[in-house]
């Protein structure tokens, strides 16, 4: 018997969405202990906000609504990669690190703007 998913739970650029927020994680475990509740919070909560708003989205009946929370999931995104490159800044994580990371945002953004046109032509 085949698993039961939800239909956002299909969707390859959530899928990536949470690998990212697992990574973010993993990333930021290693900031200095006063950041932890300064920059990497604000990067961790950030990164889960990417794949929740896909998630959410994915179950508004309108276009209208759909479309909103993938723009919100794309600012969350453009924020992660914002605060991860004060990272680098700031000698947090290193620029190899930042380079697998701005692939992913790359990557991730590419399959959010696929997806919202993929639903504008539905529409």
């Amino acid at each position: 018997m085949e698993e039961f998913k939800f239909n956002f739970e299909k969707l390859i650029v959530w899928q990536k969405a949470r690998t990212l927020a697992k990574e973010v994680y993993t990333a930021t475990e290693n900031f200095p202990a006063e950041e932890r509740f300064r920059l990497a919070d604000q990067i961790r909560r950030a990164g889960i906000s990417v794949a929740s708003n896909i998630a959410e989205g994915s179950s508004r009946k309108s276009f209208k609504d759909q479309e909103r929370f993938l723009e919100i999931a794309y600012g969350s995104l453009m924020e992660v990669c914002c605060q991860m490159q004060l990272s680098v800044d700031l000698g947090f994580i290193s620029e190899s690190d930042f380079a697998r990371f701005r692939e992913r945002f790359r990557e991730i953004s590419r399959l959010l703007v696929a997806l919202k046109t993929s639903l504008a032509n539905r529409q």
